[in-house]
This record gives C-alpha cells, sequence and structure tokens, in this order.
C-alpha cells in the first residue's frame, strides 16, 4: 500500500542529486581536449611551486590545527583554571571571522609599513626587521587561527562524551593526567579529532582569498588565473578537477582513519576533572587568552580602528548596494537551499530505501567541492548548453541570440545550491527525527493530511531546525568569496567583492566596513552554536 506513495520521492531525490553530478561529470569530460601550449607552460612555470605552496599549506595547517584545537580541548573540557567558564565558549568567535578577513588584517598589521613594525623601529632604532608576513609561515598561521575551532569544537565534545569514570580509573591505576591523556583520552577522541582535521584541511585546499591577500599561489588561484589570465575555462576545469581530486583524497583517507571506533557511552562530564593551581594555573590562562587575543580580539580591534579611521567615509549609496545584493543572495540561497534540503529529509524519512538513501549522500556530497571548482564547472556546462541550444534557440525563434545562462543569476545561486545543501541538510534531519512518527499519525485519523499535514503540524515542529538552517546557509552565503567572485553577474558586488577589491590593492582602512559587516553577521550561527553547546553541557 505505501509503495507508491515512496516512490514518488524517487524523481525529487534524483533530480537534486542531479545537480550535484552535473559539476562532477563536467570535470571529467573537461579532460577529453587538452590544451599543450598551456599545459606546457603551467608545467615549466608554475605547476610545481603550486604543488610545494598546496602541500606546504595542507601539512602546516594539519599541524597546526591539531595542536592547537587538542591541546585547548583538553585545557577547557578537563581542567579548571582562570577564566576556563569564558575561554570555553570565547574560543569558538573565532569562527564568524572569514579566513581573507583574517588575512587582510594580519598583513596591515604585520608588513613592513604596518603599524606594529613602524612603532617597533621608532623604539628600537630603523634597523629592526621582523620576519616577511607575506610567507609560507605568515599564510599557515593565519589558516591555523581561523580553521582550529573545528578540531577545538569535536575534540572538546569528545572530551566531554568521555564521562569522568575513565579518567579516574586511569588515575587509580597511576596515571598522571598527562598519561591519562595520551593512553586514554587522545585515542579514544581520535575519530573526532581526525573529521575536524579533515574539514580543516578541505577549507584550506579551497580557500582563495587568504591566500590571494598574501600573494601565495596554490590551485585555487591559479584556476583563477588560468580563467583570467589565459582566458581558457577547460584548463580552469582541469586544474579543478585536481583540486577535486586532493580534496576526495582528504576525505578518504579521514574515512579510513576513522575504522569502527564507537564514541564513547559514558554520561557526559559537567564539571572539570584536574583543578591546576600556581604557574599551571596562570599557564592554561595564557596559552588560551593568546590564542583568542591573536585569532580574535586583536583582529576586530583593529578593523574598528581601520573603519574610524577611512572605513566610516565609504557609507554611502554604493554601500547600501552592496548590502543589498548580498543580503538578497543570502536570503534567495538560503530560500532554495532549504526548501532543497527539506524535500531530502522528507524523503529519507518517508521513504527509507537504500536508492533514496543513496541519492540523500549523493546530493550531500556538493559541501567537499571547492567554490572554485564548482564556478568553472557550472559556467563550463552553461557555456556549452548556451553554445549549443541557448543561442540557436534563440535565433531560430527571431531573438537576439545571446547567452543567458553563463553569467546569470541563476547559475550564481545553483552554485549556492550544490555547495550548502548538506549545511541545511543536517539541521532539518536531524529535527525531523526528534518527530514521533504517531503525531502525524494521530493527525491524519483527524482528517488532516497532505500539505495541511505539513502546514500544521510538521511546518510548526521543524521550525527551530529550519531557521538554524536557513541561519547556516545566508551566513555561509555572505562569507563565500571564490564561486561569488567567478560567477556574479555583471553589477552584483557583495561585501566579499568588495573586500576583495580593496585588499588586492592594499585598501587595507577601507575594507574595514564591509569586513566587519561579515564578522557581526557571521556572530549570529556561533553564538546559536555556544548555547547549544551551553545547554548540552549544563
Amino acid at each position: 500500500m505505501t509503495q507508491p506513495v515512496q516512490r514518488r520521492w524517487y524523481p525529487i531525490v534524483f533530480s537534486i542529486a542531479a545537480l550535484v553530478v552535473l559539476p562532477l561529470s563536467v570535470l571529467v569530460l573537461s579532460w577529453h581536449e587538452i590544451n599543450g601550449e598551456i599545459w606546457a607552460h603551467l608545467w615549466s612555470t608554475q605547476m610545481p611551486r603550486l604543488i610545494g605552496n598546496t602541500l606546504k599549506l595542507v601539512v602546516g595547517v594539519g599541524i597546526g590545527v591539531t595542536l592547537l584545537g587538542v591541546s585547548l580541548a583538553w585545557l577547557t573540557s578537563l581542567c579548571e583554571f582562570p577564566g576556563r567558564r569564558w575561554l570555553d565558549w570565547a574560543l569558538m568567535l573565532p569562527f564568524a571571522i572569514p579566513a581573507y578577513v583574517l588575512a587582510f588584517v594580519f598583513v596591515g598589521l604585520l608588513d613592513f609599513s604596518g603599524p606594529v613594525q613602524t612603532l617597533l623601529r621608532e623604539w628600537f632604532g630603523s634597523g629592526l626587521r621582523l620576519p616577511r608576513v607575506r610567507s609560507t609561515g605568515g599564510v599557515i598561521v593565519v589558516l591555523v587561527l581561523v580553521f582550529y575551532p573545528y578540531v577545538y569544537l569535536l575534540a572538546r565534545a569528545a572530551f566531554l562524551a568521555q564521562g569522568k569514570g575513565l579518567m579516574e580509573a586511569a588515575r587509580v591505576l597511576g596515571q598522571s593526567p598527562w598519561q591519562a591523556f595520551w593512553r586514554v583520552g587522545l585515542p579514544m577522541a581520535r575519530p573526532a579529532i581526525g573529521a575536524g582535521l579533515a574539514l580543516a584541511i578541505m577549507e584550506t585546499l579551497a580557500d582563495f582569498g587568504a591566500v590571494s591577500v598574501f600573494n601565495f599561489d596554490t590551485f585555487t588561484t591559479a584556476i583563477y588565473k588560468t580563467w583570467y589570465g589565459f582566458f581558457n575555462l577547460a584548463t580552469a576545469t582541469q586544474l579543478a578537477s585536481l583540486l577535486l581530486l586532493a580534496v576526495m583524497l582528504v576525505l578518504y583517507a579521514e574515512r579510513r582513519a576513522r575504522g569502527v571506533s564507537r564514541p564513547a557511552s559514558e554520561r557526559p562530564r559537567g564539571k572539570a576533572l584536574y583543578r591546576l593551581s600556581g604557574v599551571r594555573a596562570w599557564a592554561a590562562t595564557g596559552w588560551c587568552g593568546l590564542v583568542f587575543g591573536c585569532a580574535f580580539v586583536i583582529p576586530m580591534l583593529q578593523l574598528l580602528v581601520w573603519f574610524w579611521q577611512r572605513g566610516r567615509f565609504d557609507l554611502d549609496e554604493r554601500y547600501a548596494s552592496l548590502i543589498l545584493h548580498t543580503l538578497g543572495l543570502g536570503g534567495m540561497a538560503a530560500l532554495i537551499t532549504v526548501a532543497a534540503a527539506m524535500l531530502l529529509a522528507f524523503a529519507w524519512r518517508q521513504a527509507p530505501r537504500r536508492l533514496i538513501r543513496s541519492g540523500v549522500g549523493l546530493a550531500n556530497l556538493g559541501y567537499a567541492l571547492p567554490g572554485s571548482v564548482l564556478a568553472v564547472a557550472i559556467m563550463l556546462a552553461f557555456s556549452y548548453l548556451d553554445r549549443n541550444l541557448v543561442i540557436p534557440l534563440s535565433g531560430w525563434l527571431g531573438g537576439a541570440g545571446k547567452p543567458i545562462l553563463l553569467g546569470s543569476l541563476g547559475a550564481l545561486l545553483l552554485a549556492y545550491l550544490i555547495r550548502f545543501l548538506a549545511v541545511a541538510y543536517g539541521p532539518l534531519e536531524t529535527g525531523l527525527a526528534r518527530i514521533r512518527r504517531s503525531l502525524p499519525e494521530a493527525s491524519r485519523s483527524l482528517g488532516v493530511g497532505g500539505p495541511w499535514l505539513f502546514l500544521r503540524v510538521y511546518l510548526p515542529l521543524l521550525a527551530p531546525a529550519t531557521f538554524s538552517a536557513a541561519l547556516l546557509v545566508f551566513v555561509d552565503v555572505l562569507k563565500e568569496m571564490p564561486a561569488t567572485l567567478l560567477m556574479r553577474p555583471f553589477g552584483w558586488d557583495t561585501l566579499s567583492i568588495r573586500i576583495f577589491e580593496m585588499t588586492s590593492e592594499g585598501e587595507w582602512a577601507r575594507a574595514a566596513l564591509p569586513a566587519l559587516t561579515l564578522v557581526l553577521v557571521g556572530l549570529l550561527p556561533v553564538i546559536g552554536l555556544i548555547r547549544r553547546s551551553a545547554r548540552h553541557r549544563g
């Protein structure tokens, strides 16, 4: 009886999954024709440097976020020291700062002509020289400070979930806190740490804005330069496919490393286990405070200074249009993405079949696609459709015979949908799982079915999850730079594009106004995350 009802979900799920298959298939098909001259030039002049720079970033950021995230998570979840209660949530705030914002703040502060080096030369003489901030180490430090919250948040949750029984058992057996960490806590938290590390590495591979500020060439900058420098979309797509291959290898390695580990089943701990005192206590406070200050406090203060010095004079009609374009793109993308994610969540609930599960899983793969990869794949596909379908059909109908899909608002919204569908699906799937099946069954017995069942039962119960999903997508769209930069329609500049333009010209102070706006908007989901974490801990 229920089989026909379940079958109607198949075309919906597979249609959404096909949107993700589109860029993947374009990336594969792009290799059917190779421009030998451009590839020879890339291999002889750039590829060795691109591969070397990318590997240095992956290794450096991987080590940095692991050391930072795990040490901070261990201290705030298991140890008691001065300031722990507020540092516990404050260390999540760097989530709100886009990587390219922190990058231009650090360059503006620490460059040779910046305020830090200028002040030091006044104090200690003109011969003083600090290490160059525009270096491999500088990029790695910035990306570590931006992406360590991935490891911190997941490792912290894993340490809290281990309960106090395991740690107390280790202490009874004569283990010191350090030994208990290495032999009990760290091995059990390894799957969570690996998942956070994989997210940080994926974001590193996909980053475009931060490496552009540092003039540090990686695959993402090479894609942009190949497209706009050589005007060769096919070669840019081939480079994008290599970047996607690297992302897939990271995902595969994380899944293999996770293995069949199971989370601890103890009751979560609400209080710290080790009470630090003396030098150790203040050292823990100093370490956590140093990271928080470098990753959030100093950048925010510098942005405020730049805003007051120069950025406030940019509050004009042009800035208003930037706000409207940014909010408009975020709102449209959130609406479309949440609607598609809700269809997937309902399909999985109403028809939990293997094919449905496969389709939902495929649709959620889009989050692994960097924005630059999505951009070149979609634009190549739309360029083909315009050239072979739209333009001939328009000419046959007596139209102007111009491309419609390439460079359109719909192309950009499609990129956002594919990229952030998984972000919206997570909260909706979790919220839907909390609704007992007896509630809709009781509603049907009372004569409420079809669309009214969704409007009167499901939608009110899913309102918090829907709001969370829409907010997450909205903020991610606001901060997304590569896809917006490559695909935006003419005249559709946004806050992230304004930041890119100003930082490309070295106008750090003028980039402060849009950067502050993005950070303040980005704080909204972070505050929600902090409140949820506090409830779970209590």
